[in-house]
């Protein structure tokens, strides 16, 4: 007689081991601890075999049946269920050690020496709550673009467009990550560029990969044009503000003791504070000898009564070989600073607008506040000097792509 479920469920242990069949060669073995195992005795080339069907009530009747099914089908067609088990095991353990998560996490472990803690932290969240629910599990040579652009389209569906970019730059990193470590062969997240519209629209040229950002600043140093020019050019990428506003600088804006630059934006006529790192204290204190007695911080070539040319923080960057239509421009350094510090150093996309003198509305209706986010932006601009300072010195960095790379 088949068994039941109300059969199985009410089996009681007995001194010795005993067997409740079902037929087909499936039984429900009652061992006297109380433990109850599904078994399947079969016969193969001659030899009576036994396969392990699971543990009830982990597994039910309704499925232990399925599973004698597929195995006597298995059996069918000439091949071992034991051994097609344990194969099926042995896939399931190699996929696991191949798991996009296992090499996602390997790749955060490795840039863990090169990054602060809390964006390490910051991506894991990322991945915890927005990717290995969906990918995690899968081989990660066998994950193909759609099923990236689906976990891409998610997350933009909520509004998150900004976390949808960096997330496909992220998990371009973990492909190449996988590459490296012989678990995939190529990267289906590269093919996504472009795929989610851009955040932010960028109309200046700008270099946004930070092994060139790297190279620029080396190159800065070479440069051979007048010490205040020099000047402008190396504070251009660290306070990214408008060529208008850098070039128009006056010394009675700037407070150096307390690190503070404040002036009125040529755009919006509206107050706006840029905090100085300690790199730009130091710059700044450098040239005062030689501009400080005269109202401009950059004066022109011709007179000291006017301020530098409009042209001539491109003009050095064109003396140093960078075509300023299709590589750089002065205005492009605020375009290098936005990408950098969302995608490489983590910093909120609200607090990065507010420096770059942006209207950024609030649920007040509030535009801009040239003090909105004060403490984290002082915080902001040393870490951005901080992290030139460390491009510029050659320290070991994972390049995001400047929009073809991953």
């Amino acid at each position: 007689m088949p068994l039941t479920d109300k059969g199985v469920k009410n089996a009681k242990p007995a001194e010795k081991p005993y067997k409740l069949t079902d037929g087909g060669g499936m039984y429900l073995l009652v061992q006297p601890n109380g433990a109850r195992y599904w078994r399947l005795a079969y016969r193969l080339h001659g030899k009576q075999k036994l396969l392990a069907l699971g543990v009830y009530p982990e597994v039910g009747l309704a499925a232990a049946r399925e599973k004698r099914e597929k195995a006597r089908k298995t059996l069918a067609a000439g091949t071992d269920p034991s051994e097609a088990k344990r194969v099926e095991k042995r896939t399931a353990r190699i996929a696991a050690a191949n798991s996009f998560e296992v090499a996602a996490r390997g790749w955060m472990d490795e840039r863990k020496s090169v990054v602060e803690i809390g964006q390490y932290e910051k991506t894991l969240a990322r991945f915890d709550n927005d990717v290995f629910p969906w990918l995690g599990k899968r081989p990660i040579s066998e994950i193909d673009a759609p099923e990236i652009l689906s976990v891409l389209k998610r997350v933009d569906s909520r509004g998150a467009r900004f976390t949808a970019h960096r997330l496909r730059s992220e998990i371009s990193r973990v492909f190449r990550y996988g590459i490296k470590e012989g678990y995939c062969k190529a990267d289906p997240a590269k093919d996504l560029i472009g795929a989610i519209p851009a955040a932010v629209e960028t109309h200046f040229a700008a270099i946004t990969d930070p092994t060139k950002v790297a190279e620029m600043l080396r190159a800065f140093d070479g440069f051979s044009g007048t010490f205040s020019v020099l000047c402008a050019l190396k504070l251009a990428p660290m306070l990214f503000v408008r060529p208008g506003e850098l070039r128009q600088a006056e010394w009675s804006q700037f407070d150096l003791d307390k690190g503070e630059w404040r002036f009125l934006v040529t755009k919006t006529k509206t107050e706006h504070l840029v905090p100085l790192a300690k790199q730009a204290v130091a710059i700044l204190r450098e040239l005062q000898p030689l501009t400080g007695r005269g109202r401009f911080v950059f004066p022109g070539a011709r007179s000291a009564l006017r301020p530098m040319s409009e042209a001539a923080i491109n003009a050095a960057l064109r003396r140093l070989g960078y075509d300023t239509r299709t590589e750089i421009t002065g205005h492009g350094f605020r375009a290098m600073a936005r990408t950098i510090l969302h995608e490489e150093l983590e910093q909120k996309p609200e607090v990065i607008e507010h420096q770059l003198a942006h209207s950024v509305p609030d649920n007040l209706g509030s535009a801009y506040n040239r003090t909105k986010f004060i403490r984290e932006r002082r915080l902001m601009m040393q870490q951005w000097a901080d992290y030139l300072d460390r491009l510029k010195a050659g320290a070991q960095i994972i390049p995001i792509g400047s929009a073809s790379n991953g």
